[in-house]
């Protein structure tokens, strides 16, 4: 017997509601099958779809700001009057409806036709941008540049195998089999030819000729540009170690990478995760969920405690242990024979399948060769151009100004290269924005999300507001008084007010 689609939430709005059914100033009803979320904003009702466009998260749960609101999952943002995702995670829009009065009654019928924002260009405006990197960052100014109304050449020189595709799945449903492949891409590959972004995979940019303006290629072509963004990344951390470079020893940053684990976690029986990393121990969550015996070695007394603290790392511990994962914790793998790898402790662990998460490092070698500032990444102005005119760099190579830590700082977040991504793109049309976006992560443990914003490298202390234990908090963490980060578990209300509160620059 097929399962009943579930029935849409809340009240028929094209039957009308009335002001006084609004709660919080928002309201969710549907029309037909379709769940739309109603904002009372200074007057003015506006109609909107319920769910967010990129993991389908429910925005009556948000924070409206402004004309927009912000998912509570992921801190996306959507223009309440156009339906634009302004803010990644999300790239797609969402429908804006109608809304009609009818006496005292709110009613809903129909969709609004798409409306596309004019956005003219300054006279000066390159013709020529190339793009290096197929991640997160690249992918997004791409996109960007077309919402932009940029109708130059744009080039994307990527050394991947695949079109950019959502990395976050690569360690969490996609690896552990709940989320299909299709779900993976950021677009479909008719999409670049369709906005005219010329997609060049499988190419190694070889060097920037920043005199002549050209990017040279490993096959002895060069690629001429007006503006350049350097979207390199990250490669993951490879142990020194006798016996990692195995065939069953894999690293997980790339969709062949998610492919090759799956497709060994079907015959194996046990692996070992080296690292207590976010990737390690969602690698580790989503190979317990397959079925695989799994153990992870790692040389901290706990898991994540650098990032996330004492308390939260013995949590993050006993969610794991609670799903069968052993920890080896305090020790490291000082070579691997075959199926056996040997311990600093003096023990061995036999696994048919080893995965390594013990960090990633920038990809600096072509911002070096071409003379570009380097400050432990690439260093970039508010506005994310590098030290060279006319080259901007974004992502996790990028350490830029940031105002809410007074720092210059380098993160290596999917968001927050997005975001760097979509700033970059304006600015290299002639924009002078300034890239202030905080900070902001989630991690995913089974059913249990940790969301993260702001950015604590030292704090003297942890605020904890809620209990740890009972999957209900807020942390704070300051340093000096000031809170730098907030970290929080099913608080993702409060979560997005710290955002806000700190964008502002009020106290979180």
């Amino acid at each position: 017997m097929a399962e009943q689609s579930k029935a849409p939430a809340g009240p028929d709005l094209a039957r009308g509601v009335t002001l006084g059914d609004f709660e919080n100033d928002m309201l969710v009803g549907h029309v037909g099958d379709d769940e739309i979320l109603l904002v009372r904003r200074d007057g003015q009702i506006f109609a909107i779809d319920a769910h967010c466009s990129h993991y389908n998260g429910p925005l009556a749960d948000g924070l409206v700001v402004g004309d927009s609101v912000r998912c509570p999952w992921h801190h996306a943002c959507f223009d309440l009057r156009s339906g634009e995702a302004i803010r990644a995670p999300a790239l797609s829009p969402l429908s804006v409806w109608k809304v009609e009065r009818d006496g005292d009654r709110v009613v809903v019928r129909t969709k609004q036709e798409p409306r596309q924002a004019s956005r003219k260009l300054p006279a000066d405006a390159p013709k020529r941008i190339v793009i290096v990197g197929g991640g997160a960052a690249g992918f997004a100014a791409a996109e960007m540049l077309r919402r932009e109304g940029f109708d130059g050449a744009i080039t994307m020189l990527s050394s991947d195998t695949a079109s950019p595709v959502d990395r976050p799945n690569l360690s969490k449903d996609y690896l552990a089999g709940s989320a299909p492949e299709d779900w993976v891409p950021l677009r479909p590959d008719d999409f670049y030819p369709k906005a005219r972004i010329e997609l060049q995979l499988k190419t190694e940019v070889t060097a920037i000729d920043s005199k002549a303006s050209r990017v040279l290629l490993g096959d002895g072509k060069a690629v001429p540009y007006d503006r350049l963004l350097l979207a390199t990344g990250a490669e993951p951390v490879r142990l020194p170690i006798p016996g990692a470079d195995q065939p069953h020893v894999y690293t997980l940053r790339t969709l062949a990478d998610s492919r090759a684990i799956i497709a060994a976690a079907k015959t194996a029986r046990r692996v070992i995760v080296i690292g207590a990393s976010f990737i390690g121990l969602e690698a580790a969550a989503a190979l317990r969920t397959r079925g695989l015996e799994v153990h992870v070695v790692a040389p901290e007394a706990r898991p994540m405690e650098r990032i996330l603290g004492p308390d939260m790392g013995d949590f993050v511990r006993a969610i794991h242990e609670e799903h069968g994962v052993i920890f080896h914790l305090g020790d490291t793998v000082t070579a691997i024979d075959g199926h056996r790898a040997s311990l600093k402790s003096g023990g061995t662990l036999e696994a048919e399948l080893v995965v390594v998460g013990v960090g990633v490092r920038p990809r600096l070698t072509l911002a070096e060769q071409a003379g570009l500032a380097l400050d432990r990444g690439v260093a970039v102005n508010a506005h994310l151009e590098t030290s060279v005119p006319g080259i901007y760099a974004a992502g996790d190579i990028a350490r830029w100004p940031d105002r809410h830590s007074g720092e210059s700082i380098r993160v290596e977040h999917w968001v927050v290269a997005e975001r760097q991504g979509q700033t970059a793109a304006r600015n290299m049309l002639g924009r002078k924005d300034v890239f202030d976006a905080v900070p902001f992560f989630w991690s995913q443990h089974y059913d249990v999300p940790i969301n993260y914003v702001g950015h604590a490298e030292a704090w003297d202390e942890i605020a904890v507001d809620g209990d740890i234990k009972g999957r209900d908090c807020l942390l704070r963490y300051k340093k000096k008084g000031r809170v730098l980060a907030v970290a929080s578990i099913y608080r993702d209300l409060d979560n997005l007010r710290a955002e806000l509160a700190m964008e502002q620059g009020q106290t979180v």
